[in-house]
């Protein structure tokens, strides 16, 4: 990973560490297309401390999704995944709404044409993630939190806790694009996930939950 608006070697001592994970914003934005489905946050979290830091905590904000036309696998495997994310210790689920819904649009190629869409939105995960932060860093749980998501509406949470509460909030950009300007002047440092953290931060094909319970990784990923 490459690191760019400051950096951690320019902060002293072993740090206390905070992962926040936009689920959606994850998947959309580096994980879609991929064979990188599989992703261990964990492991992921490894490649974004020092050494020496602690990853005391990761929240993970996602929606339980609904099927959908084309896609009725979808929430078994969203499932299997987030069986696969409960073996991580340290990890702890914050969930939204995930809204199915039909929208009346018009037709850009004749305004006056109306057509019915399946629609979907994921509500909450942005106001989780931006409350959880500020209450942490609030209450000194971290030294140094860092940021999965490139939603421009955690602008201002992130401005506060970097600027306000004098916490270092690095922004992790997922797209492998130009980090938004406004987000990246919020946060402490920036830094890029490339293809290669995420091929070196997959769980094992088959894995196992403390109860015994083996949990495969979905054939289609």
């Amino acid at each position: 990973m490459s690191e760019s608006s400051g950096g951690l070697c320019c902060f002293g001592g072993a740090m206390k560490v905070y992962v926040y994970i936009d689920g959606f914003n994850l998947y959309y934005r580096a994980l879609q297309g991929t064979r990188f489905k599989w992703l261990n946050p964990a492991r992921l979290a490894e490649r974004l401390v020092r050494p020496g830091d602690s990853v005391d905590r990761i929240r993970y904000f996602t929606a339980r999704v609904s099927a959908r036309s084309g896609d009725p696998g979808a929430p078994r495997r969203q499932q299997i995944l987030l069986n696969a994310l409960s073996t991580v210790p340290n990890i702890r689920f914050h969930y939204g709404k995930f809204l199915a819904k039909t929208k009346r649009r018009p037709l850009v190629s004749d305004p006056s044409t109306f057509v019915e869409i399946h629609d979907t939105e994921e509500k909450g995960s942005d106001v989780n993630l931006a409350s959880h932060l500020i209450n942490d860093g609030w209450k000194g749980r971290y030294d140094t939190a860092f940021v999965l998501s490139q939603d421009t509406d955690l602008i201002e949470p992130i401005r506060i806790v970097a600027k306000e509460l004098g916490r270092n909030v690095g922004l992790v950009w997922l797209d492998g694009g130009r980090p938004n300007k406004n987000l990246a002047s919020a946060a402490t440092f920036v830094r890029h996930i490339r293809p290669s953290d995420l091929a070196a931060a997959q769980f094992p094909n088959t894995l196992f939950k403390a109860d015994g319970t083996e949990i495969r990784k979905p054939a289609s990923w």
